[in-house]
């Protein structure tokens, strides 16, 4: 659209000093002059906070052709104005479509990191820590193409300390600087200072690292099916657990990944390529439509099972939207419908052997509930098993 290409132009104007926002506003030819004021200036007041939004999502690297002064005034638009909605964002609402959910979980993951809730708190230039910052950066050793001791000698080589395994969360909290950990549970999971930012590391740009938080990690591990395996990934974008998958199996075996939207199964596969995964198809299918009598599934003997959910339990989420920590109860029993329609479908596959269910939510209607309506549903098939890495915490279900 004609506003946006002005917006970046007058921006580059005022960034470069070649004349204030108000005098190069109505030099232009842009009919709706109050328009493109106001969404100049709002561009230009959070500039430093798109700066860093756009730079940590590697929105220009992706997008090579697109100018930085117009990705700075689309990206407002996207994250702090009004959206694009219907026909809004012209020939630059397809781009914007690929990159809105990791625009959208880099402007949250800032918000962590500088301790607000609030997207006007991060115009503070001095912002005071909250809890929130102290959330360290997990990165995961990516082992279809390196190993854990080789990415820690890099990293050493680099100039960081590695400070060995963490023997506490207190450990985790404490770092700071160019520090790292390994992981206290999981044997390839690196740990770094909350604000490392690795988007640009040359381990990571070449599929050797995935950024996926400890949380992510957790359910492939869980599931632990050995290579050979068959495994069902029955709700798998955005992939990464997926490739945790691969990795377990060690490329060996065969993995099928569904899910409905055609752009995320896309970015998906671009994932999987990096990562060097080479077991695994992808179809954009409903996990739901899938015949447990098909014949190409007649070895799955592991479902990973990861629905849509409420997401009440991720940190991001309650900070980009504070209301999303609290679903309705009308939305609850939506999700719990669907996560026990799809659970109950996954028990039917005749050679399964085990299934891991997990959710981002913290509502028992997503979780015990669901688990436990569908054993009653399956009586004496299936049986709950105690998690094998059950951490001590003061209250975790033993169905997963």
């Amino acid at each position: 659209m004609a506003l946006y290409a002005t917006a970046a132009s007058v921006l580059a104007g005022v960034e470069s000093r070649r004349g204030s926002i108000k005098g190069l506003v109505y030099a232009s030819s842009f009919q709706n002059v109050k328009q493109l004021y106001a969404l100049v200036c709002e561009t230009q007041r959070y500039s430093s906070v798109l700066d860093a939004v756009i730079t940590s999502a590697g929105l220009l690297r992706a997008e090579k052709k697109l100018r930085p002064h117009l990705a700075k005034v689309l990206v407002y638009e996207l994250l702090l104005g009004k959206g694009f909605k219907g026909g809004s964002g012209g020939r630059w609402k397809p781009l914007l479509d690929r990159h809105q959910a990791r625009l959208k979980a880099e402007l949250a993951r800032l918000k962590v990191h500088r301790g607000v809730s609030k997207n006007e708190d991060l115009l503070q230039v001095e912002s005071k820590p909250g809890p929130a910052s102290q959330v360290p950066r997990f990165v995961r050793v990516n082992t279809l193409k390196t190993c854990c001791d080789d990415a820690v000698d890099y990293f050493k080589r680099q100039g960081f300390s590695y400070q060995g395994r963490a023997s506490s969360l207190e450990d985790l909290r404490a770092l700071k600087g160019k520090c790292f950990l390994l992981d206290p549970l999981l044997p390839e999971l690196l740990v770094f200072p909350a604000q490392t930012d690795l988007h640009d590391h040359p381990l990571y740009r070449a599929g050797h690292l995935i950024l996926q938080d400890k949380a992510s990690c957790l359910p492939a591990v869980l599931l632990a099916p050995p290579p050979g395996s068959h495994v069902i990934d029955a709700c798998a974008a955005p992939g990464n657990k997926t490739s945790h998958l691969a990795a377990l199996l060690k490329n060996q075996g065969k993995i099928f990944a569904f899910d409905l939207d055609a752009g995320r199964l896309a970015s998906m596969a671009t994932l999987l390529a990096r990562a060097g995964v080479s077991c695994c198809e992808l179809a954009e299918e409903d996990f739901l439509a899938i015949s447990p009598s098909d014949q190409r599934y007649r070895q799955v003997q592991y479902i990973l099972l990861d629905p849509s959910c409420s997401g009440s339990g991720m940190a991001t989420r309650r900070l980009e939207e504070p209301r999303a920590g609290t679903p309705s109860k009308a939305r609850l029993q939506a999700l719990a419908g669907f996560q026990r329609r799809a659970l109950c479908h996954a028990l039917t596959f005749p050679s399964l052997q085990r299934l891991v269910y997990s959710t981002c939510s913290l509502c028992q209607e997503e979780n015990e509930d669901v688990v436990r309506d569908a054993l009653q549903q399956n009586s004496g098939t299936f049986s709950p098993r105690p998690p094998l890495l059950a951490p001590p915490w003061p209250r975790h279900f033993s169905g997963g």
